[in-house]
């Protein structure tokens, strides 16, 4: 393989020739774990819009060349629409400030534009990776800048719409269920009847709330650590920069990002993420309880509760012809359990901010937006593959009310608790239906017990 020579701080590195980035990236590459994991492309993108912009900022601060940002801001807008993605080659588990990967950015978008105004890939002329890419910049403060750019344009594109489609899908479902009686369950025991409109209503409900948890997680979020550089003062950043950055990354995202009010604070803590991270976990345990009891009421299709039947969507056995299984139900539990495990990981993470900065940073990116990503393909493949083709079995539901012992709390009002209770346990030993018993033992006509049962209807 041809390489060419880079030099750094350190010396003279050795790097292929064709590769759009530097000694530092170089170094990085050859001292991190070979995990195969990298930081996301999304944080990449958003990484490369705040040099893009920041160039802009620094033309307009009359810090920089103008034909030298215009060079960075071609190459940086070539990263952010997706390009040069093969150059980020610095493994996730790096150096904690994530320095490692701003650095491969600095050397990709400079080695870009160098070849681009010289014809020779890599070098630091006239592009320098340090004096000019990252001009008023420092890893400290564009990670996190990155981070809450990538995780909040994120949750407004692709998690939020889908937890919408979500409810609107187990909502129709409500409406379309309300006149179907079933029967309630409390510790996977017969408890009162109630609607099937019912339970999917109180599932709509559960994603309405999740999604306002978000929202109201994302505004922490919204504060940007851009302008503190090294540890939050700010050294090297002239007044003014990063609220001019961070209009221009408003205006192109169509975000409403702030500047951090304290910049050690937004430095110093992943507070924010940690918080996002807890909110998407308590995200995770609604729709575990959904999917588990999409599981349990489609339980069967003869010996199960059979109460809804879900979509048949593949066939569920190597060996056993016919059978089906909830295959999108069960997708849903397994990515919940990972956004569950990701908020371990983000905690233990957040803890490591000793001082001036967080150490853990590239942790925290890759968990924080694989959680999002995780929840918002649970909702679309849950809504469009799963609840969207359910269909309610009228005759299983409103037979097992007729069959339940729980019965017998209606007629409690009417006999007190211990006679009820009596009643019950005669059923239950005789096999009969509370119907049958108190019918039988001429307690109530079947008029009597049809007006008792009918009083939540």
């Amino acid at each position: 393989m041809k390489q060419r020579e880079e030099k750094d701080s350190l010396g003279t590195v050795n790097v292929p020739a064709n590769a759009y980035y530097g000694a530092q990236t170089e170094r990085a590459r050859q001292n991190t774990l070979h995990s195969g994991l990298r930081l996301p492309m999304a944080f990449i993108r958003a990484l490369a819009l705040i040099k893009l912009f920041a160039a802009e900022a620094n033309v307009d601060l009359k810090r920089l060349d103008p034909d030298v940002a215009q060079a960075i801001i071609g190459s940086a807008r070539k990263v952010a629409e997706g390009g040069l993605e093969q150059a980020f080659v610095v493994d996730l588990f790096q150096t904690g400030s994530g320095t490692s990967t701003n650095m491969n950015m600095n050397e990709v978008i400079a080695a870009h534009a160098n070849e681009r105004l010289t014809g020779a890939i890599g070098g630091k002329s006239p592009v320098h990776p340090n004096d000019h890419v990252n001009l008023g910049q420092s890893s400290n403060d564009v990670i996190p800048t990155a981070l809450h750019i990538s995780a909040l344009q994120a949750i407004a594109r692709d998690l939020l719409p889908r937890f919408e489609t979500l409810r609107q899908t187990l909502a129709e479902k409500a409406d379309q269920w309300g006149g179907i009686r079933k029967i309630g369950r409390t510790h996977l025991q017969d408890a009162v009847p109630m609607f099937l409109g019912d339970e999917f209503g109180a599932y709509a409900r559960q994603v309405t709330l999740s999604m306002a948890r978000i929202k109201s997680a994302s505004k922490g979020m919204r504060e940007l650590a851009l302008g503190g550089t090294a540890v939050g003062s700010g050294t090297n950043t002239p007044p003014g920069f990063a609220a001019m950055v961070i209009k221009k990354i408003n205006r192109h995202l169509d975000m409403d990002f702030l500047e951090a009010e304290n910049h050690f604070e937004a430095q110093a803590a992943r507070d924010a993420a940690v918080e996002m991270s807890g909110t998407l976990k308590s995200t995770a345990v609604s729709l575990m309880k959904i999917a588990e009891d999409l599981r349990w009421l489609a339980s069967g299709p003869r010996c199960g509760l059979g109460e809804i039947q879900l979509p048949a969507l593949q066939p569920g056995s190597s060996i056993m012809p016919g059978k089906v299984n909830p295959v999108v139900p069960e997708m849903v539990l397994q990515a919940a359990a990972q956004v569950i495990g990701n908020d371990t990981t983000i905690t233990l993470a957040g803890q490591k901010g000793q001082f001036e900065l967080n150490t853990m940073q590239p942790l925290i990116v890759y968990n924080l937006l694989q959680s999002i990503r995780l929840l918002g393909e649970s909702a679309r493949v849950l809504a469009e593959k799963c609840i969207k083709g359910i269909k309610a079995n009228r005759e299983k539901c409103e037979g097992y009310v007729e069959k339940s012992l729980a019965l017998a709390t209606y007629l409690v009002p009417r006999l007190g608790y211990d006679r009820a209770a009596e009643l019950s346990m005669l059923a239950h030993q005789t096999g009969t239906t509370i119907r049958q018993i108190v019918i039988e033992n001429k307690v109530l006509t079947s008029a009597e017990f049809d007006d008792l049962i009918g009083e939540d209807q």
